[in-house]
């Protein structure tokens, strides 16, 4: 058995361009950049970006379209596809992820996790829970 799925989480470089097919299928396209941190052998710190071409089809693609824009995080996943095409005698090659799921993050700019002021516990989440008040709850 076999596996193409990718998941990435990034944020578009730029704003989706959305076509339609001759079908009348909807197709946006975008890329994510994602970037990994790392100490290189000297000990300094490291950064390395990488650029993920998206495609989407249908409902998904017009959702997309619409309301995805540059500096937005998004969370895809799909199967990666490379195509291939001459270009004046050149093979040129692409490779993209085709979205099956697209879930959009935080805008630009927005902040995505609460501070320390917005997350007030709740009462019931802020009690303690003694090992034998945990040990009366089991049912066996």
């Amino acid at each position: 058995m076999y596996l193409n799925k990718a998941i990435i989480i990034g944020n578009l470089t730029r704003d989706p361009e959305q076509k339609a097919l001759p079908s009348g299928v909807t197709v946006t396209s975008f890329s994510l950049a994602t970037n990994n941190i790392y100490k290189d052998k000297d000990g300094n710190k490291q950064e390395d970006v990488e650029y993920h071409n998206i495609v989407v089809f249908g409902k998904q693609a017009e959702s997309a379209g619409q309301y995805l824009k540059k500096g937005q995080s998004a969370l895809i996943e799909g199967r990666i596809q490379t195509r291939s095409w001459d270009a004046d005698g050149v093979k040129k090659y692409r490779t993209e992820v085709i979205a099956d799921s697209v879930q959009f993050g935080a805008k630009a700019g927005n902040a995505t996790a609460p501070t320390q002021t917005d997350a007030q516990p709740t009462e019931q989440a802020s009690q303690e829970i003694t090992a034998e008040e945990l040990a009366d709850s089991i049912p066996f």
